[in-house]
């Protein structure tokens, strides 16, 4: 078994799409039409779906606003350099809700975006 993906509900598809691509860099891998169904689902991640899991972006035509609920926590990116990616971040539009800093109670630079739906994406410095 292997993880293959994460789900996550969006009002704006495009919106959404355009974050994870132009904001944090993904491909979009595939998209595809469920008229019967009424929804889109499109996939986005740094490789292909064959080498490693991805994120599902799933549109439902008549829904333009999720409630996110307290279950939920967040997708974690490894990245070279958290400072450097706030900036980048930030100046492609996106929002960054937590800047790069030492996580509380250890040394991990760790930072946190948001996407244009609310959900939380942390950023985890690697050497």
């Amino acid at each position: 078994m292997r993880l293959l993906h994460t789900m996550l509900r969006v009002g704006d598809l495009d919106r959404s799409i355009a974050f994870y691509t132009d904001i944090l860099g993904m491909k979009l891998l595939r998209r595809q039409d469920y008229p019967d169904g009424r929804f889109t689902l499109a996939f986005v991640g740094y490789q292909p779906e064959s080498d490693g899991a991805v994120i599902e972006l799933t549109h439902n035509w008549d829904t333009t606003h999720y409630d996110l609920g307290n279950g939920y926590g967040h997708i974690a990116l490894g990245v070279p350099d958290a400072y450097a990616a706030c900036d980048a971040i930030r100046a492609a539009g996106g929002k960054v809700v937590r800047e790069a800093g030492p996580m509380k109670h250890g040394t991990t630079v760790i930072a946190f975006v948001e996407d244009p739906d609310g959900y939380k994406v942390e950023l985890i410095q690697r050497d």
